[in-house]
């Protein structure tokens, strides 16, 4: 079937035939066209210059040879997105959201893995990661007093375990939730509001489950089940959610693994992130899943089941390798200059995720389902700064520039939940960004003047030390209603909107680790622009240059699938576009 790329954007409506999908996957209900199937991956940081680097090879790096052979072939059938992306905030779940529904957090309410709802009282019990508990405080169709919420590895039974404290037998996803550790809805009976049913749109899967599809999906926290969209959370007909901020233990079934190969974070303070090798093993994981799939297999290789019509994974390597200083084997990842030229460390976790990927392109071919599967690969987020030197971490050593956080100045006016001062919490929503919920609207104002007054861009006589906290630009007011729904509470705002959104200064992160010499949540460049390919053995090899958006994958996969992307909440509110540069001409003469 003959190929045809074009640069105009395709309406996110356009029904099969007018979108040149396969004319037989319009009108039989979808999932049946030469398509039938897409595997989804993100590859968690994965810039667009990182794919630009090992795919072409750059200087310094393997001789200069690319240094990702499998991803270097599948661009060699696919198209590549140079300007692409994610959500804004860049966190994992706003990113992840993005990818599955079509929507920023405008729309899907989902700002961050840990932030704030007005409408919502505190869960029942005191979550993994401190959100104070409640039991007594929350009372059916009374005034809700607000609540921290979280979407991690706090909601689960125990989140020190890689099954997440799953019952007997179990390997985690969606029983590894501890309902009395979900935020409650005094609206509806106080009922425990799973993730699922945190996202306000559907998904794809929720579409092509609809559809008579099965589906699959595996992330590393049994939280982010919120892929499934609303409902009863089987949308998703075989999800798995190894946690990976669980206690690292050897895993018999990945080689090398077992023991673990980096013996020196497998404490009961380290977790799967803490470690350049260790991370390869709990990927490895997934990988697996992946593979078993693909030969109609559930994810754990048990049972029989169909290949599944929409599935995929996260890889965590790459991020890792971006953001870890290992003290402990004197490793540390990032990268050498702005260029983009890995440090060894990083360099290997690209290399283990081509590898992954090539396995299951490998998979695909064996059972005969490459030429029927579109491989999508992106990211949910990105990671700042590339150049690495341009770190700036908050720091109590004398003439640092950094000895700050926006919500450390503001503390005394968030909610307790919120609030540095809080010694127990869960602490503020501040990576390379802060989000910021005030505990009365109507002090926005005064709120912004505190933050100019006393981390101004230069020394003043007030505030000696100048940009204390790295503060390069606040959102309030109508600012914030250009990215979002205004806040406050129904009708009139969005409980979940921020006050105040501040975006640092290129480098500064507020986290406070000293683990770490990068970070991602933020709106910079390195945080948002992430690669983005589609692949398939009869496409040709094209890039498109004009900006794109993560969320433009969901209506995308849905038309490629002969779905109608209208069935998605997101893109009928927001107008989502399919992308571009995807037309598959079938040989009709006005094409």
């Amino acid at each position: 079937m003959p190929i045809l790329w074009r640069n105009a954007v395709l309406g996110a409506g356009l029904l099969a035939v007018s979108a040149g999908l396969p004319a037989h996957a319009d009108g039989g209900g979808g999932l049946g066209g030469d398509i039938k199937r897409v595997l989804l991956i993100s590859i968690d940081g994965m810039h667009a210059l990182d794919f630009i680097n090992c795919a072409g090879g750059i200087s310094g790096v393997n001789g200069g040879a690319p240094y990702c052979p499998n991803l270097t072939e599948l661009k060699e059938t696919g198209v590549n997105y140079l300007d692409t992306s994610t959500s804004k905030p860049s966190d994992s779940f706003p990113g992840l959201m993005a990818l599955v529904s079509g929507g920023s957090p405008r729309t899907v309410g989902a700002f961050y893995d840990v932030a704030y709802d007005r409408s919502l009282d505190p869960p029942a019990t005191t979550t993994g990661n401190g959100v104070m508990g409640a039991p007594g405080l929350c009372t059916p169709n009374t005034p809700p007093t607000g609540t921290t919420t979280e979407f991690d590895e706090g909601i689960d039974i125990d989140k020190t375990l890689l099954n997440g404290g799953a019952p007997a037998g179990m390997d985690g996803g969606i029983a590894s939730i501890d309902p009395k550790k979900l935020e409650r809805d005094p609206a509806h009976a106080c009922a425990p509001i799973f993730p699922w049913n945190f996202v306000r749109t559907n998904t794809i899967f929720g579409v092509v489950h609809a559809a008579h599809g099965y589906t699959a999906w595996s992330d590393k926290h049994p939280s982010y089940s919120s892929v499934s969209g609303p409902g009863d959370g089987t949308n998703i007909d075989d999800y798995y959610s190894p946690e990976i901020n669980s206690i690292p233990v050897g895993l018999p079934t990945v080689p090398g693994c077992n023991p673990l190969p980096d013996q020196t974070a497998v404490a009961a303070s380290n977790a799967w992130t803490d470690s350049f090798q260790n991370i390869k093993c709990y990927d490895s994981l997934k990988v697996q899943a992946i593979l078993n799939e693909i030969n109609g297999l559930t994810h754990d290789g048990k049972k029989r089941a169909p290949t599944p019509n929409l599935f995929g994974m996260n890889f965590q390597v790459v991020s890792v390798g971006q953001k870890l200083i290992e003290k402990s084997v004197k490793m540390t990842g990032g990268y050498l200059d702005n260029e983009g030229r890995p440090t060894p460390a990083l360099l290997g976790e690209i290399e283990f995720a081509d590898a992954a990927i090539g396995k299951m392109v490998d998979a695909l071919k064996a059972r005969g389902l490459s030429d029927s599967t579109l491989i999508v690969i992106s990211a949910k987020h990105g990671q700042s700064p590339i150049d690495s030197a341009r770190y700036l971490g908050i720091s109590n050593v004398p003439n640092d520039p950094i000895s700050t956080s926006p919500a450390t100045i503001l503390q005394d006016l968030l909610p307790f939940s919120e609030s540095p001062a809080n010694p127990n919490g869960i602490g503020p929503t501040e990576d390379d960004i802060s989000l910021l919920w005030l505990s009365d609207s109507g002090q926005t104002t005064d709120a912004v003047k505190m933050l100019e007054s006393q981390s101004p861009a230069a020394p003043t006589v007030s505030a000696p030390g100048g940009n204390i906290a790295g503060i390069g630009e606040i959102f309030s007011g109508p600012g914030i209603g250009q990215l979002f729904n205004l806040p406050g509470l129904p009708p009139n705002g969005d409980p979940r909107t921020p006050d105040i959104i501040v975006t640092p200064n290129i480098g500064v992160t507020y986290s406070g680790s000293t683990k770490k010499l990068a970070e991602h949540g933020g709106f910079s460049h390195d945080d948002t622009n992430v690669m983005m390919l589609l692949s398939n053995p009869s496409f040709s090899a094209a890039t498109v240059t004009s900006p794109v958006e993560t969320e433009q994958i969901a209506p995308t996969i849905l038309a490629v699938l002969g779905l109608d992307p209208q069935a998605l909440d997101a893109v009928r509110k927001e107008g989502t576009q399919v992308l571009p540069g995807v037309e598959l001409d079938f040989g009709k003469s006005d094409h």
